[in-house]
């Protein structure tokens, strides 16, 4: 376990900076998880995106299709990879729980011959 310090805020995330405790978010734990991610800025999009992902978890147990995120917050089909570039660096700033070493592996795969 780690802690992420963030002016006064001591927020304790997994080893590999995933928030250990849910309901502990919210957009200033969303701004230090994106300053450890090296995420410049959480603009009002990015956290549209962000409140998206975690209420689509918290209601299916799982990350939305990109194309959803987009089209439910009113932003452009390509938000997500726009705005964050990485999915699982989204999912990590959102505050849900480490997805596992099946996603993070997937994460840095790459097809044969590329």
């Amino acid at each position: 376990m780690k802690t992420i310090e963030y002016g006064e805020l001591k927020i304790r995330t997994d080893d590999d900076g995933y928030l250990e405790n849910y309901e502990d978010w919210d957009e200033r734990v969303a701004c230090a998880l994106a300053e450890s991610e090296g995420v410049e800025e959480l603009t009002e999009d990015r956290i549209d995106i962000l409140k998206f992902i975690r209420a689509y978890y918290k209601k299916y147990n799982f990350f939305p299709i990109l194309r959803a995120v987009c089209k439910n917050v009113h932003q452009p089909s390509n938000c997500l990879t726009e705005r964050f570039l990485d999915p699982v660096q989204a999912w990590k700033i959102a505050g849900l729980p480490n997805p596992g070493d099946e996603v993070i592996m997937f994460k840095s795969w790459e097809p044969l011959g590329v």
